[in-house]
């Protein structure tokens, strides 16, 4: 089902895993970056796109997820797949930190998006937080508190 996240992404790093779950191996020039180009990067994202899932993922290569093949070190080789962005809105830019909104194909690695991003605005990036709010016609803005729940439940 279509998805839709919104999160962090960090530019002027990267790490193998796209996101913070390993620590930053490489460092990048972010001098050149300007709100104007951020927009335009993000624009390159909405529609069909390639999108090479991160080695640090829960898809099955010989029968084994690949996180652990990577944990190990090993060499892992992905091919690109084809996703759908139907939004990708910057909310806001401080500092190296863009806040956004995306909604997505099921299948979608937002983690790869950030490292995609990173890529195409020449100064690498990452996933450095992420939240689900919706999937399906289930959104969290249609949630209710705990209490409210368990409050009905005793009716």
């Amino acid at each position: 089902q279509e998805k839709t996240y919104t999160g962090t992404i960090t530019l002027g790093g990267s790490t193998p895993s796209y996101d913070l779950e390993t620590e930053i191996n490489n460092n990048y020039e972010t001098k050149h970056l300007s709100e104007n180009l951020i927009y335009d990067v993000a624009k390159q994202f909405v529609g069909e796109i390639d999108q090479k899932p991160p080695i640090f993922s829960a898809i099955k290569q010989g029968g084994e997820r690949l996180y652990k093949k990577a944990r190990r070190g090993e060499k892992i080789t992905i091919q690109s797949r084809k996703v759908f962005i139907k939004v990708f809105k910057i909310i806001s830019i401080e500092n190296l930190h863009v806040t956004f909104k995306i909604t997505c194909s099921k299948g979608t690695y937002i983690r790869s998006i950030a490292n995609d991003f990173g890529k195409k605005l020449n100064s690498g990036a990452y996933l450095s937080e992420l939240r689900r709010t919706a999937i399906g016609n289930y959104a969290l803005s249609k949630s209710v508190k705990i209490e409210t729940f368990e409050k009905k439940l005793n009716l």
